[in-house]
């Protein structure tokens, strides 16, 4: 009878297929996650740090502002 062409098409030899290796993906995006921590994110942590405080500024202004405009709204 043979294999669904589906199956055929996709290189699988039916239900008892072997599935990938995950274990062995995992490790090698772990050590590919460590080297670019390693190289990179210590610039992108301040500058992601400084932004956070200005985005901060701006939603403490605009809570503010929308307190008073709700204040006034009640009188």
């Amino acid at each position: 009878m043979g294999n669904p062409p589906a199956a055929a098409a996709l290189g699988r030899r039916g239900p008892a297929a072997e599935p990938p290796d995950i274990l062995y993906w995992t490790l090698i995006f772990l050590v590919i996650a460590q080297i670019a921590g390693l190289f990179g994110f210590g610039g992108v942590a301040s500058a992601s740090a400084g932004i956070a405080k200005v985005l901060f500024a701006i939603f403490l202004v605009l809570f503010i502002i929308s307190l008073i405009v709700g204040v006034i709204g009640r009188a």
